[in-house]
C-alpha cells in the first residue's frame, strides 16, 4: 500500500524561533508559520483571503540554522512531514492534540537585497558568505550546490536518506 507524508509550505514566521535542547542535548526549534491563500469569489465579485497558522519544529542542524538566521516576519520555504502531538491538559486533565510540521528542510523565500527571490542551495559551513539552506550541502562529485534531506530525525522518527544531484534518475 502506498503512503505519503510530505508537506511543502511557504509563509511568514509569526514569531522568532524558540530554541531549546532536549534532555539528551539535541537541538530543537519551535516556530510559528502563517500561510496565506487568496482567491477571487465569483459570487461576491471580490478577492478573498484566508490565513492558516501552523506550528513547525526543526531538529539538530536545521534547528541551529533556524535559530541563527531566522526571525519574526521572514518569509521561508519549509519542507517536511506532519506529526501528531498529544498531551494531557494540566488545568482540565483532558486529552489535547495538535498537528505539527517537522521540518526536514528550511530555505529563505523572501527577496534578497540583490533582488533575487529565495535562498541559495549552499551548506552553512562550506559557503558562509551566502544565505545557507538548512538540509542542503554541496555535491561531493562536482562541488556544486545540491539539495538534500537533513538526514536527522526526531526522537522515535527515522532518519531521511541523503540524496545528492548524482542520485537523481534524470
Amino acid at each position: 500500500m502506498l503512503e505519503l507524508n510530505k508537506v511543502m509550505l511557504i509563509g511568514n514566521l509569526t514569531r522568532d524561533p524558540e530554541y531549546r535542547s532536549t534532555s539528551t542535548g539535541r537541538a530543537v526549534v519551535g516556530m510559528g508559520l502563517a500561510v496565506n491563500r487568496s482567491w477571487f469569489d465569483r459570487e461576491s465579485g471580490s478577492r478573498q483571503e484566508d490565513t492558516v497558522f501552523i506550528d513547525v519544529d526543526a531538529w539538530e542542524r536545521t534547528a541551529e540554522f533556524c535559530n541563527k538566521y531566522l526571525s519574526k516576519g521572514r518569509r521561508i520555504y519549509v519542507e517536511g512531514r506532519l506529526k501528531m502531538d498529544s498531551w494531557t491538559d494540566r488545568e482540565t486533565g483532558g486529552k489535547r492534540s495538535k498537528i505539527v510540521v517537522v521540518a526536514d528542510r528550511v530555505q529563505f523565500a523572501d527577496p534578497k537585497p540583490g533582488g533575487n527571490e529565495g535562498g541559495e542551495f549552499a551548506s552553512e559551513r562550506d559557503r558562509p558568505e551566502q544565505a545557507p539552506v538548512a538540509g542542503a550541502s554541496a555535491s561531493p562529485a562536482t562541488g556544486s550546490p545540491a539539495a538534500v534531506e537533513s538526514g536527522s530525525a526526531e526522537p522515535g522518527g527515522h532518519a531521511a536518506p541523503v540524496e545528492t544531484k548524482d542520485d537523481l534518475p534524470f
